[in-house]
């Protein structure tokens, strides 16, 4: 691939991965405008239900083939990975932890994703890449930590038990969905990827997810529902396109960089949809992360 070619596809695969991270970012605004009516349990099963029903429309309609039987094993992988590990373990941490403390160690993300990228995609990142990686992951850790600084919930860079070893797990856990899913959708496409992912775990939620709606369907506002559909479609299933597309072109380390943003994305949102408030430290932080990802992308 010529340079002009390659620095092309890497604008593009940042771009995309913007799209995707931009995606996932506003899950959280909408997770809190559904599931203060909904339950979380409903919200939940629901939206990974929801969206492996699109998953199996989109296979029908499209005719497509069952994945090679090597295919389906590495699919399983993308499955545990970002459709029920990273969900289920964050979701059973976050009832011995504050938001705030998980978001320090969830912000290890991009950099555990960068080093999934090189040990399981043979990419080989310069040492300047490698330090901005963790400069920037370091800038997102603090400022998870400042934000929760002086509030109700406690927020410590120090591992505190079995709660912080199950997100580092989820870390882990989407760190190696997201590069499988890379890897695979250079066979299979982005949507193709996800779709099988989430038609694999669907089993895993319908039971627990009858034993809700034996309780009845929740009588929720639009609102409520305009976040469990958003969640559920967006989210969970049509953000990966973007993401893994971008993955693919312009590499599993340097695009994976860019969800040092989300943070400051979903504070964004929150602003926009929820009044929450964007203070000056938010916004100097936001230029802070621009510069690491500039210069990792600058340094590969």
């Amino acid at each position: 691939m010529s340079q002009k070619n390659s620095t092309a596809a890497l604008r593009r695969g940042l771009l995309l991965g913007l799209a995707g991270v931009l995606a996932f970012s506003l899950t959280l605004p909408f997770t809190r405008m559904a599931v203060t009516e909904m339950g979380p349990a409903f919200l939940s099963l629901g939206r990974a239900l929801l969206a492996a029903l699109c998953a199996g429309v989109y296979l029908v309609f499209t005719r497509r083939k069952v994945p090679a039987r090597e295919d389906l094993g590495k699919l399983a992988v993308v499955s545990l990975g970002v459709v029920l590990g990273f969900p289920f373990l964050t979701a059973w941490a976050m009832r011995d932890l504050p938001a705030a403390h998980a978001g320090v160690v969830v912000g290890l993300l991009p950099l555990v994703t960068a080093v999934a990228g090189a040990l399981l995609a043979r990419e080989r990142p310069s040492l300047w890449f490698w330090l901005s990686a963790v400069a920037g992951s370091g800038l997102v850790v603090i400022f998870a930590s400042l934000q929760g600084a002086g509030g109700p919930e406690t927020t410590s860079l120090r591992l505190s038990g079995a709660a912080d070893l199950l997100l580092l797990g989820a870390v882990v856990a989407a760190a190696v969905g997201y590069t499988e899913g890379a890897k695979l959708s250079q066979k299979l496409g982005g949507l193709a990827v996800i779709s099988w992912a989430l038609v694999i775990a669907a089993p895993v939620f319908l039971i627990p997810f009858a034993l809700q709606l034996s309780q009845g369907i929740p009588s929720v506002s639009l609102a409520a529902w305009v976040g469990f559909f958003y969640v559920g479609i967006v989210s969970q299933f049509l953000g990966f396109v973007p993401w893994y597309r971008g993955l693919q072109l312009g590499g599993i380390a340097r695009v994976s960089q860019v969800q040092l943003f989300q943070p400051f994305f979903t504070l964004g949102a929150s602003f926009l949809l929820l009044g929450e408030k964007l203070d000056a430290l938010t916004l100097v932080f936001a230029v802070l992360i621009v510069l690491t990802v500039a210069i990792g992308r600058r340094a590969w």
